[in-house]
């Protein structure tokens, strides 16, 4: 395994990250564990997770899997987060994660999801920095960190702020130009740097050909090689890959074994051949999935992909049918009202790809 710095903590983090968001059967507790262990006796060594991943679930299976842990000896970082602001709530929150988790603290603790400047302002007015300074006070965090889906210069001016010790964004093959601004603020404050949906929300290895640009040989893999493309950038403390079972940590192990680091040249030449048409594609993270009038606008957004992912517009209705079993009016029930746009992570104009998508024939 590869050990990175985590900023200025004095702590070194392994360069897979182990997520806890997309295992394939949450109710299988057993298949879990294992799929967290098989990762610790490869060399992981940071575990992410979150209080609404599977409801509490992931965090009380974190819970399982981290005891398991200890009794192996395999030691391990923990992360997770809060979208509480309020003193109290955040309070309230951390004590039943500590309880779910089974551990007497925390060490990255996570400022959840900054989707803009102005929900940042809002939360600092609510006390959310106070309070985890005092949590740091009293041990039951080790570190302030952030999770941001902020874009361009926004992000560096969250970053720049100069309260965190650690960021998780958003980063990967086909959307780092957006991105590109936190490495400025990474480095400048010393920043340990998380990123998260390094596989695309698993649009590259679905469409491998179109990322073939990342493989330094044709038999090269390509969910190897988008790993080895991230693990190139030396500012990135830790790559977090969302695990659905044992076999994806096995494929991911692998990609370790096979990483021969590029210099900074190369990288930059790497990222001057890949395609403009990667950006803007939605990674289904869920967070627009609460549309007022029952749009399932994931769904939507992934039939999109398949068009911008060069399968024309006969690819929605392919995508819509044979996959989520929708048809392509139902985008069309859309009022405009906003509420995905300002949840969206990616910053995408889901209005106007759901007026394309109920506009589209096959």
């Amino acid at each position: 395994m590869l050990y990175r710095k985590y900023g200025q903590t004095g702590k070194e983090v392994s360069v897979l990250g182990f997520g806890g968001m997309r295992f394939a059967d949450i109710e299988d507790r057993s298949a879990c564990v294992s799929a967290m262990l098989a990762a610790a006796k490869g060399g992981v060594n940071y575990f992410d997770t979150a209080p609404a991943y599977f409801g509490t679930k992931s965090e009380e299976t974190y819970g399982e899997g981290l005891a398991e842990l200890r009794r192996n000896g395999l030691p391990y970082y923990l992360a997770t987060k809060t979208f509480k602001s309020k003193p109290e709530a955040i309070r309230r929150e951390i004590e039943g994660q500590l309880t779910r988790l089974g551990v007497q603290s925390i060490d990255f603790y996570h400022v959840w999801c900054i989707t803009s400047l102005a929900n940042w302002q809002e939360r600092k007015k609510d006390g959310v920095l106070h309070e985890f300074r005092r949590l740091k006070e009293e041990g039951l965090i080790k570190h302030i960190c952030v999770s941001s889906h902020l874009i361009g210069d926004e992000i560096k001016e969250l970053l720049m702020e100069g309260v965190f010790e650690g960021v998780l964004f958003g980063y990967s093959a086909y959307n780092f130009k957006t991105r590109a601004a936190a490495f400025d603020a990474v480095r400048a404050k010393g920043l340990g740097a998380v990123v998260m949906n390094p596989l695309g929300g698993g649009i590259i290895p679905q469409h491998p050909e179109l990322f073939s640009f990342l493989k330094r040989q044709e038999k090269d893999d390509v969910v190897q090689a988008a790993l080895h493309f991230l693990w190139d950038h030396q500012d990135i403390s830790t790559t977090l890959v969302g695990f659905s079972n044992e076999k994806e940590v096995i494929q991911a192990l692998e990609a370790i074994k096979t990483y021969k680091a590029r210099d900074a040249a190369a990288l930059g030449a790497l990222k001057q051949n890949a395609s403009a048409s990667f950006e803007g594609l939605c990674t289904g993270c869920g967070y627009c999935d609460d549309c007022p009038q029952g749009i399932p606008i994931p769904k939507f957004m992934d039939a999109y992909n398949q068009m911008l992912l060069g399968g024309g517009s006969g690819a929605i209705d392919d995508r819509l049918k044979n996959h989520w079993s929708l048809k392509r009016e139902g985008a069309a029930s859309c009022v405009e009202c906003g509420q995905c746009e300002q949840a969206c992570t990616q910053h995408l104009d889901i209005v106007a790809r759901l007026k394309v998508i109920a506009a589209t024939r096959a």
